[in-house]
């Protein structure tokens, strides 16, 4: 299997998974007109569509890059369903997609979306905007519950897994985890020496430096603490997302 990163929009990650046999997935599509150009260079044919959500920076090119092919295969969790254009089958948690010899099984992550779901293939997990580099996403239709929770199980795939998150925001997300940890040597390791384009990094990655993954350590905690929340874990998450989107 190999994966290829396909910038999309103005920080979006699309990526083509490509199967041994040549055929190929796209997750995300925010844009077809870079997937076109990426599948064309690679030389593989479009097999499946997988959508982590129903967003349109991560759906908006599924209608050109399925006009004209016949038998894709467009999948999303079911409770996104109803939102994103021309699927042809629903995601229960657990679920799997084939792709030639390939199966991905589908982890459902409520919070972003209702509907939202991580793909863990191979090695590999899509996390479209539930878990980036060094953050997480916004809190749309779920609470903060159902997003800790749900970053939770990512964060309990094996530490090696590596992360294709759905935007660039690492730099940024690393700038702010300081804020919360700023004696942390890992997350300024991290942070000094983070390429330009970040993706992919790995859940252990994640779990040393992230601090949505981090609301039981002391650090993170006393942090929030001094921001008001209590100190169980969930609360936690919800005071270090609130200053997450107020953060300058």
């Amino acid at each position: 299997m190999r994966v290829v990163p396909v910038p999309c929009l103005k920080d979006n990650f699309a990526y083509l998974v490509i199967a041994n046999d040549g055929q190929c997935a796209v997750v995300d599509p925010g844009e077809a007109g870079p997937v076109q150009a990426a599948l064309a260079r690679e030389q593989v044919q479009l097999a499946a569509i997988w959508a982590t959500h129903h967003h349109h920076d991560h759906t908006g090119g599924i209608a050109e890059l399925v006009a004209g092919r016949i038998g894709v295969e467009v999948v999303v969790g079911a409770k996104d369903a109803p939102r994103t254009p021309h699927v042809t089958r629903a995601l229960a948690d657990g679920d799997e997609v084939a792709l030639g010899a390939l199966r991905a099984r589908c982890i459902h992550n409520p919070g972003h979306t209702l509907g939202a779901i991580s793909f863990v293939v191979e090695g590999c997990v899509f996390t479209g905007d539930t878990l980036f580099g060094g953050g997480c996403g916004r809190v749309f239709e779920g609470d903060a519950a159902m997003m800790h929770a749900s970053l939770a199980r990512l964060a309990a795939l094996p530490p090696a897994t590596k992360v294709y998150f759905g935007h660039e925001y690492t730099q940024s997300n690393l700038r702010f985890a300081a804020a919360v940890e700023p004696d942390n040597a890992a997350l300024a390791h991290r942070a000094r020496t983070l390429a330009p384009t970040s993706t992919p990094s790995t859940i252990g990655e994640e779990r040393a430096t992230n601090p949505f993954l981090r609301s039981a350590e002391p650090a993170v905690v006393a942090a929030a603490v001094a921001r008001g929340a209590a100190g169980d874990p969930v609360s936690v998450f919800a005071a270090v997302r609130g200053w997450k989107d107020n953060f300058k």
